[in-house]
């Protein structure tokens, strides 16, 4: 195996989903359509949030930002992955790497703050419903949006940093469509021992505490809810949370799968479509998650509709 040295490596090769060249352009025409989709879909969300009145309360004010994050999310790695089939060349710079890495785990760390924020904000709704406009107020939400980009901004540099420290590659292709974290740690000659336990670490600081916490609040919710005399209002109540609790178990079980995926599973091409499902599908599906199962952003994207035909 050939080692490859910082300075020497100056660009890292991607994986394609397929090198059969007939197929290039059906993968090109359907990333192009899921992107543009969620593109739309998640800016649809934000244009009806901001023009509705009706929806500024700090549960809409989250789920704007996370739609924000959605699209800056699938913008990591969807656009290059689209010019490299355009292009016919799946080469990224090492800095371009890095960058692209970055912005990956800020956005996908802020995606899963937001979430916990948001189950923080059901938790607070239902649990303590006559305390809620109280503890929720405007400034105590915006705090909770900063945190969460800090929190977020904190585990990039982190990661960041430990990619900083790689000197030697044992190979400068990379197993999946875009530079993943796991994938470039794989490839280094640094101390195993000192880089798992980094990750652990940052595993466990922005990974488990916050699931830790969605799943506490989850219980109480449904615990709650449970107590509610009657079966019309467990229904609504079941309803009005039941998009986010969609999104919370699409968002962590793709997420899950794919680094269990990657861990058990040998197949590069197995780890590329559980990572397309975390990156790519989920961003798409949540603004239609939202829309279909929450009465309140149906009615205000109709109003937006509305507006924008006849006016």
């Amino acid at each position: 195996m050939e080692t490859h040295n910082l300075t020497s490596v100056s660009e890292f090769h991607l994986l394609g989903f397929s090198e059969d060249s007939d197929q290039q352009p059906v993968l090109f025409a359907l990333f192009l359509s899921v992107y543009l989709v969620t593109v739309l879909g998640n800016l649809l969300v934000i244009l009806a949030v901001s023009s509705d009145s009706r929806l500024h309360t700090p549960m809409y004010f989250f789920l704007s930002n996370l739609s924000f994050t959605d699209i800056c999310f699938i913008s990591t790695t969807v656009p290059k992955m689209i010019v490299d089939i355009s292009t016919q060349s799946r080469v990224i710079s090492y800095v371009g790497c890095l960058t692209q890495m970055s912005f990956y785990l800020f956005f996908g760390c802020a995606d899963h703050m937001l979430l916990t924020v948001m189950g923080y904000d059901w938790f607070v709704a239902i649990c303590n419903p006559l305390r809620y406009p109280v503890i929720m107020n405007t400034s105590f939400s915006v705090f909770l949006l900063l945190v969460s980009f800090l929190v977020s901004l904190l585990d990039s540099q982190i990661h960041n940093m430990i990619a900083l420290q790689l000197t030697c590659f044992k190979d400068v292709e990379i197993a999946n469509f875009f530079c993943e974290p796991s994938q470039l740690l794989n490839h280094s000659f640094s101390d195993p021992f000192t880089t798992k336990i980094s990750m652990y670490l940052s595993a466990v600081i922005f990974g488990f505490f916050p699931i830790s916490w969605n799943l506490y609040s989850y219980y109480k919710i449904v615990s709650s809810i449970l107590k509610i005399p009657s079966s019309g209002g467990r229904h609504k109540a079941f309803s009005t949370c039941g998009s986010h609790l969609s999104i919370v178990c699409l968002f962590y079980g793709t997420g899950i799968g794919v680094y269990f995926g990657s861990a058990v599973s040998q197949s590069p091409r197995k780890g590329m479509v559980a990572s397309l499902m975390y990156t790519v599908v989920t961003p798409m599906l949540n603004p239609f998650i939202y829309s279909l199962r929450n009465r309140d952003m149906s009615t205000a994207l109709k109003r937006l509709y509305r507006r924008t035909v006849y006016n």
